[in-house]
């Protein structure tokens, strides 16, 4: 009924457009909560783009709490052809050396005893066995297909157990085509040395070797090798890796030193995500005139920012200001944080620059008075994030989730409105018909009377 048309059946009135706008004149509660629908559901997305600003503070904070993130070492090496990295904590310090040699496979040469004319020839045998360095037999590897140099090359390379690798190579061509088997270790160092036995006859191609590190030696003075099968040497130094890449007769220093600039960066970190914090506030709680911000004058998260600078610039326990080791508030209400200032802190008063940022725990004086922790700027700014983005006690996830609530109970509003305005427009409808109906029915009536009248006259 919801779609049939009465228009001036009788009446010559436009029904349709009458139904229309006496549902939209009760339709207009609805069409407020499609409005304020809309409004909530912006209002949520604002609370959780701020939150995620805050997320990043407390990434950003943990970080720089971590121990070993102000025990960062950088290492150097004097020459390109020998690459080392330092892990956090690593010892700092400085080695000497040559690179006697890298690590190197080992290879065979297999040919046959009469030229293999073809990858397609035969082999010769039906298994390739495998000898370790000392002539000891391994094990084989069995040649499957047509026993083909070809089939000999593909069970080596299938096979899992020995580490080889293999290659028919052509070594002449012409008239008497020759081709030869390859075979080399996948891996590297003396202990990749093997040999072998099958058909024709082998000959080493290239000797596996480990990388050889020669320290001291220089001016007749003792010297001594550390090695490593492939060119990697990661206990060398410790917490150090090295890799090289080719001998180098000339002496090559590696040093690992401290790494103040990888602890300022941390704290430029921070403090980037606290100013960026800020200012998502600032931008959704504008409340200048005019203003269409999501979350305009919403105090509750407007305070956030104002923690914030506290947590930043307020004095450290018996520490003092954080103005000592760069920070400092614009009268934007913005953090500043001088790197060249905390460096220098770094060099001459590390243990300041760690407690300002890190904070110092509770201890006990001489005489038994107990002295409280005082938390240092990435601990209150750490507090303050996660008070706003804990996922169960957060301020704003909070604010997002009541959001949520409220959009939910709004919808569920709607629908009620729209089975209300359809019964509406059934019963205007109908009432629209009946009138209609009886206009139709007066009609007839008065066309029947004048007829009848006009038959007595």
């Amino acid at each position: 009924m919801a779609g049939m048309s009465v228009d001036g059946l009788v009446s010559g009135l436009d029904t349709t457009n009458l139904i229309n706008q006496l549902v939209a004149a009760e339709g207009a509660s609805q069409a407020a909560l499609k409005t304020r629908l809309t409004a909530t559901g912006n209002t949520a997305s604002a609370y959780r783009t701020v939150n995620t600003t805050f997320l990043a503070i407390t990434a950003a904070a943990e970080a720089a709490l971590k121990p070993n993130a102000w025990t960062p070492t950088k290492a150097s090496s004097s020459s390109s052809s020998v690459a080392a990295t330092a892990t956090t904590g690593a010892p700092t310090g400085s080695l000497t050396f040559t690179v006697v040699g890298v690590a190197s496979s080992h290879g065979v040469l297999n040919r046959g005893t009469t030229a293999w004319a073809a990858p397609s020839a035969g082999y010769g045998a039906s298994s390739i066995e495998v000898r370790d360095d000392a002539g000891a037999v391994k094990g084989s590897i069995a040649i499957g297909g047509s026993q083909t140099l070809a089939d000999a090359a593909a069970a080596i390379n299938a096979d899992k157990t020995f580490g080889l690798s293999a290659a028919v190579v052509q070594v002449r061509d012409g008239a008497t085509p020759e081709y030869v088997l390859q075979v080399t270790s996948k891996a590297t160092g003396a202990d990749s040395r093997f040999s072998l036995g099958g058909a024709g006859t082998f000959e080493t191609t290239a000797l596996g070797a480990n990388a050889e590190l020669k320290i001291g030696g220089q001016g007749g003075a003792t010297s001594y090798s550390v090695y490593s099968s492939t060119n990697v040497f990661d206990k060398v130094m410790p917490g150090t890796t090295l890799t090289v890449t080719k001998a180098e007769a000339s002496p090559v220093t590696v040093s690992v030193a401290s790494d103040p600039d990888a602890v300022a960066g941390k704290v430029q970190t921070m403090v980037d995500a606290v100013n960026a914090a800020i200012k998502t506030v600032k931008d959704y709680t504008n409340n200048t005139k005019g203003s269409t911000a999501a979350l305009r004058g919403d105090f509750s998260v407007t305070q956030l920012a104002g923690r914030l600078l506290d947590a930043v610039s307020s004095a450290v326990g018996a520490s003092g200001s954080p103005a000592q080791v760069g920070f400092s508030l614009t009268r934007e209400g913005t953090v500043t944080f001088k790197k060249e200032t905390f460096l220098a802190a770094l060099e001459d008063k590390p243990e300041l620059a760690s407690k300002l940022v890190l904070g110092t725990p509770e201890t006990t004086r001489a005489d038994g008075a107990v002295v409280k922790a005082a938390p240092g700027i990435a601990a209150r700014v750490l507090e303050v994030s996660k008070s706003a983005s804990d996922v169960t006690t957060g301020t704003l996830v909070a604010l997002a989730k009541g959001q949520d609530a409220q959009a939910e109970d709004i919808e569920g509003r709607i629908e009620a409105w729209d089975l209300r305005l359809e019964k509406r427009r059934e019963m205007l409808t109908r009432q629209f018909t009946a009138m209609e109906t009886a206009l139709n029915s007066l009609k007839n009536q008065s066309t029947w009377l004048a007829g009848q009248l006009s038959a007595m006259g």
